[in-house]
């Protein structure tokens, strides 16, 4: 995840709307139908998208109830054509900020692409600092069980398990609808094909950090952490816990593969992304958003575990990895050719939607269809929510749980 020195210095910006236009109160008759909508987490992110040659967000600034009071603002182009909304930074924060614009009756959404451009921590089994990764799947890794790794039982490799299950390596039992999202594939292509038309950042630090993911083992498996940056497709984790680390990563690593039976790729980790599609399933449920319309997409500022023989504490603490910056710019530099496409080609391509051919929603299958993880719709929507749980167990399941091994004392 970031380190803290970059989550501390950028907690402490908070926008200065310098010559933008004042505050928009008015409710017009004729909703403003925003084609695109960025959504942005905190102001670094945010701020990269103003002042470019390309649009000015900063034309209209709309105040609706329920924002951050960070970021009180909906900001728009002149035409309201591009939008963008700043979330503040955490599950409940996205989840509250996205909330509030997806229920509001200023804007007509129900054409709108949400475009999440937001940065994270990477893994350097996929990919490296400064590259721009796109999702077909979210996965909740931290709705899960957790002991502490000192009292975990001697036979687990890790102290994470998911609800309702007895140990590491098993499904949930317990389902609550949020574990895993998946977004249009066909869509996230057309992303991927805009975003590669961008000239990406980079610096001689952090491509000199990154180059020693090659020592030892990570001759092996780090590769693609010690290459340039660049654009790939593969599955962002949302944790509110900022982590680092062998271990996290490698137990959430697992989490991804178990969630989505094995179809995911775990490689960005973030804060806010499966609140931030929970509410848009909602309002997708109600025909507010078109959930078909949504691309996530995620740069790395820098790595989820230390390279081969470095500290993780000092990983996270003081390594100066330098890709912060160069995350942020990739945002814009890959982000801009992705909104651009999109009103470029609106008539032929995007104004009546990229059709999906893979399953997109939560769990549940609340907007229909089937899951193609989990354990399917009809089960998932019947265990929902079940408190399968050791406290919800009889004794008599719990001893044959550990009769069979999956549950014992240290």
């Amino acid at each position: 995840m970031l380190a803290l020195k970059h989550l501390l210095a950028g907690l402490a910006i908070v926008p200065t709307l310098i010559g933008a236009a004042p505050v928009d109160e008015r409710c017009d008759c004729e909703k403003p139908a925003p084609k695109v909508f960025i959504i942005s987490m905190f102001a670094p992110e945010a701020e990269v998208w103003w002042g470019i040659p390309e649009f000015n967000l900063l034309a209209h600034n709309i105040s609706i109830p329920g924002l951050s009071p960070l970021f009180p603002h909906v900001h728009c182009t002149e035409n309201h054509e591009i939008c963008q909304l700043i979330t503040g930074e955490s599950e409940i924060n996205a989840a509250t900020t996205i909330s509030s614009v997806a229920f509001s009756d200023k804007f007509d959404l129900t054409s709108t692409y949400f475009f999440i451009g937001g940065i994270a921590g990477i893994n350097p089994e996929v990919a490296t600092t400064g590259s721009v990764t796109f999702a077909r799947y979210a996965i909740q890794v931290a709705l899960q069980y957790e002991l502490d790794a000192r009292e975990i039982p001697s036979n687990w490799s890790t102290g994470y398990w998911a609800q309702g299950s007895y140990g590491p390596n098993q499904y949930p039992e317990s389902i609550y609808g949020t574990e895993v999202f998946e977004v249009n594939v066909n869509l996230r292509s057309k992303a991927v094909a805009f975003a590669r038309k961008g000239n990406l950042t980079d610096s001689a630090q952090a491509a000199s950090y990154r180059a020693q993911y090659l020592q030892g083992e990570g001759v092996n498996i780090y590769q693609a952490g010690a290459k340039p940056p660049s654009v790939v497709e593969c599955d962002v984790a949302t944790s509110d816990v900022y982590y680092t680390g062998n271990l996290l990563s490698e137990a959430f690593d697992n989490t991804t593969r178990i969630f989505t039976n094995g179809t995911g790729t775990y490689c960005s980790t973030a804060q806010e992304d499966n609140a931030t599609l929970e509410v848009l399933t909602r309002a997708a449920l109600h025909k507010k958003v078109d959930f078909a319309r949504i691309i996530v997409m995620r740069t790395a500022s820098d790595f989820d575990r230390p390279y081969p023989g470095e500290d993780a504490a000092y990983h996270i603490l003081y390594a100066n990895q330098d890709g912060f910056e160069i995350a942020i710019q990739n945002i814009y530099r890959a982000g801009v050719h992705v909104v651009q496409g999109i009103l470029n080609e609106w008539e032929e391509t995007f104004k009546c939607g990229v059709k999906p051919d893979n399953y997109i929603g939560d769990i549940f299958g609340t907007l229909g269809g089937n899951p193609n993880f989990g354990p399917g719709r009809e089960i998932a929507l019947k265990e929902g929510g079940a408190l399968l749980t050791k406290r919800g167990s009889s004794v008599k399941k719990m001893r044959s749980m550990r009769k069979k091994g999956v549950v014992l004392r240290k």
